[in-house]
């Protein structure tokens, strides 16, 4: 069975200098790389090439006028072919700018390949300014699709925390600082620095995707911890009372302004039975359901939850109210803990709101309706 590993960030500069330090530590290991950035011309050009070169290259047709469509559509193939040839210890895929891991590293594993590892590039200079950048993706030339709406700051945080390896260039501005907003960001995950650690050992540990997308859950994801050191903090906020949905719309702007990073789950008064995702970053904030909490469903349904799903739920439940709560993750250089976490109390629920009950808590008015586009 052929090894494969992703290597993706929007990094490029620290993502090539990590592919090459594959070729140079694996013998016998190839890239794969299909450059999205030839869409416009209606095909992606693909590149096959070893430490020696370039030894194949060729072009992937437009799938539904989408490049990220041609890349699926003919990733599995490509390495199928290589596995096939023989001769390679190692196929590594080097994902374009835009590209997520995630959703790669699920179409590798279903055309029955094994992903052994998946690694993001990460230049730590630049670490604050593209999580910063809330500049769509179409107005830098990095969208993947036409239909493509993403953000710089959004994409590129989705990167870096699905990753459990971050292949880090050796770059003489970063300071104490941006390496600490990367450690907070990212706590699990294995660091290496490109040129000096043993990139081939850790991108060989293996890889469960199915855990890896676990980890990305709103309801069970690997939340950073509480931290403060050099100049950069993380708030953990965990509460057991609805949010007043109009109070916490009329915040949702300082609350992401408020910190570089944020993320997590949230519980609405009007909607007490819909779990809520919060995912902020570069100024920006996206809010979807996540489907119920599990207290809100009946026992029989719990047979077709995840088991992770499941084992989450009952670290965290409540004898009121299970599942239900707020648990947001607010990581920043310059984060004010105190005056972050009073704005967020004065959107919870007051205590005589809160005695009036569910029944009328789902009457109060329906704030993030148009957010949520219900």
């Amino acid at each position: 069975m052929l090894p494969v590993v992703l290597v993706g960030g929007l990094h490029a500069d620290a993502r090539r200098a990590a592919v090459d330090r594959l070729l140079a530590e694996v013998p016998g290991s190839v890239v794969l790389h299909h450059d999205l950035a030839t869409a416009p011309a209606g095909t992606v050009m693909r590149t096959v090439r070893d430490a020696t070169g370039v030894l194949d290259a060729g072009e992937a047709p437009l799938v539904n006028d989408c490049a990220c469509c041609a890349l699926r559509e003919d990733v599995v193939p490509e390495l199928k072919r290589l596995e096939a040839a023989g001769g390679t210890s190692l196929a590594v895929v080097e994902l374009w700018d835009s590209v997520e891991p995630k959703a790669m590293a699920e179409v590798v594993t279903s055309g029955g390949l094994t992903v052994t590892g998946v690694v993001t590039a990460v230049d730590p200079a630049l670490l604050l300014p593209y999580l910063g950048n809330g500049d769509d993706l179409a107005e830098r030339g990095l969208a993947a699709a036409t239909t493509d709406q993403r953000t710089v700051a959004d994409t590129f945080a989705r990167q870096l925390e699905y990753a459990p390896v971050l292949a880090l260039l050796d770059s003489p501005e970063a300071d104490d600082e941006d390496r600490e907003l990367l450690a907070q960001l990212h706590p699990t995950a294995r660091r290496v620095l490109i040129g000096h650690d043993d990139l081939a050992g850790a991108v060989r540990a293996g890889f469960d995707v199915e855990a890896a997308a676990a980890a990305q859950h709103p309801a069970c994801a690997l939340l950073p911890a509480e931290a403060d050191a050099h100049g950069v903090a993380t708030l953990v906020w965990h509460r057991r009372r609805p949010f007043h949905p109009e109070r916490l719309y009329a915040a949702l702007e300082d609350l992401t302004c408020a910190a570089a990073r944020s993320r997590g789950r949230f519980w609405l008064a009007d909607k007490p039975d819909t779990l809520l995702h919060w995912d902020a970053a570069g100024g920006a904030l996206c809010v979807e359901s996540a489907g119920p909490w599990l207290a809100s469903l009946p026992d029989a349904a719990w047979e077709m939850v995840p088991p992770v799903r499941r084992a989450a739920a009952a670290l965290d439940w409540h004898p009121e109210h299970g599942d239900c709560c707020q648990h947001l993750v607010f990581t920043s250089p310059g984060l004010d803990r105190d005056g972050l976490a009073r704005l967020l109390e004065s959107c919870l629920l007051t205590d005589a709101e809160y005695a009036a009950g569910r029944d009328a808590w789902k009457r109060l008015p329906p704030a993030f309706d148009t957010f949520l586009e219900v």
